[in-house]
């Protein structure tokens, strides 16, 4: 459950230049820029949900000196709402059937962990956990289901990960998940003792446009395995919500790759930026140019959400040199600028949420940048809070107005009086 890769191929130059190149100079006088850059004012509570945290790295190593569970409940304390990890087809399916060399080879005890989901050997039990874990603390969770199994893996010929070869096994693997984990799933009916927290967004890949992660030029493939995941979700859960792979880099022009494809539009019910800029204020720039080039596509009402908000606190640390890289003073300083612009003008981008990227990093000496990213390190192992955890707590309680959440993220235990 770690979204590897991060920062692999990523584009670094200055937003401002970018946009002026691409739009014209004017583009960074108008009122759209004007907005993002001007004093904030106080705004209402922001909705449930909207505050999240993405999850990957320690959170999930099984040798690392910290419990799933008490993370979950740092999280809540500090106004998370949503959690956002890769549900990993790979591991829940690295069989292809019973048959398998790799599934005879097991012992027993390893036999049993696998459950038959179409013939397919899979095993739910990291996934179970999580589920479990965060519905008892009232978290939703927003998971991003990719990695090929080697079974069903296609090479990537711009050198990234492979991707599905058939997106049949692909959809069977999403049926499962939303059967187990849906509204109706067979997770809730086995573990009755548990909050029911059904899952009823689902993310289809992450960064298709990016090559580490899909073989580019990536729309027509990319909507051919979304359109088998669209009937597979919807068919399970006529409810649920088709969330689009996040895109980054150029995030406003692949977004226009997608829907010149005839049909591509009826297959998803939000879509979603990942997008890593130097400054707030070009943070929300960045969610601007994609707001308008949704108003363009004829879509102005399509749902947003912000799924990779970051600053690696990475500076004179990691040899990767980002020119969002920060001090931690730096990442403080941004995520308490960030968090007002977000609820300021989280209707008129559409915006129905964000997540920070991460929630704790590995930050051994020399590690990519991202490794930096958490609000949380592991140093030595060694857990330590960074100064964007508090900033971070307090700008998002604010947000939430909220004094003191309870056990529950749904539940405020003291709220902000007028």
């Amino acid at each position: 459950m770690r979204f590897a890769g991060r920062g692999a191929l990523r584009w670094t130059g200055p937003l401002a230049i970018l946009v002026a190149v691409h739009f014209g100079a004017g583009a960074l006088g108008g009122p759209v820029f004007a907005r993002t850059a001007a004093t904030v004012e106080p705004v209402a509570a922001v909705p449930q949900g909207f505050v999240g945290m993405d999850g990957d790295g320690p959170l999930f190593d099984p040798t690392a000196p910290l419990s799933l569970g008490n993370q979950l409940t740092q999280m809540v304390a500090g106004g998370v709402q949503s959690v956002r990890v890769a549900f990993d087809w790979a591991a829940a399916q690295p069989y292809e059937s019973f048959s398998d060399p790799g599934y005879v080879a097991l012992t027993p005890a390893q036999k049993l962990e696998y459950t038959p989901v179409g013939g397919v050997p899979t095993d739910f039990t990291p996934l179970d956990q999580l589920v479990g874990l965060a519905s008892q603390r009232g978290l939703t969770i927003l998971p991003t289901v990719m990695y090929a199994p080697g079974w069903d893996a296609k090479h990537n010929h711009s050198g990234g990960l492979p991707i599905p070869s058939s997106s049949a096994p692909y959809a069977r693997f999403l049926s499962a998940l939303v059967y187990r984990y849906g509204p109706n799933g067979s997770f809730w009916k086995a573990n009755p003792g548990i909050r029911r927290v059904p899952i009823r967004r689902w993310q289809i890949w992450n960064e298709p446009n990016l090559a580490y992660y899909w073989p580019q030029p990536f729309a027509s493939s990319y909507v051919t395995v979304l359109r088998a995941a669209h009937a597979a979700i919807k068919q399970a859960d006529p409810g649920a919500q088709v969330v689009l792979g996040a895109l980054t880099n150029f995030a406003w022009k692949s977004i226009g790759q997608i829907y010149r494809i005839r049909g591509a539009r009826s297959l998803f019910d939000i879509v979603t930026v990942n997008g890593f800029t130097k400054t707030p204020a070009h943070v929300m720039l960045y969610l601007r140019l994609m707001r308008n080039a949704l108003v363009h596509l004829g879509d102005a009402n399509m749902p947003l959400i912000d799924t990779e908000l970051s600053w690696p606190s990475a500076l004179g640390k990691s040899p990767q040199h980002w020119d969002f890289n920060t001090t931690e003073s730096g990442q403080a300083r941004n995520i308490a600028a960030v968090l007002p612009m977000l609820a300021a003008q989280r209707v008129s981008l559409g915006l129905l949420g964000f997540y920070y990227y991460t929630w704790i990093g590995d930050e051994a000496p020399g590690s990519p940048a991202f490794d930096y990213a958490g609000l949380l390190a592991l140093r030595n192992r060694r857990v330590v809070a960074k100064p964007a955890l508090s900033v971070f707590t307090k700008g998002v309680l604010g947000l939430e107005q909220c004094r003191r959440v309870s056990n529950l993220a749904t539940r405020c235990a003291e709220p902000i009086k007028p």
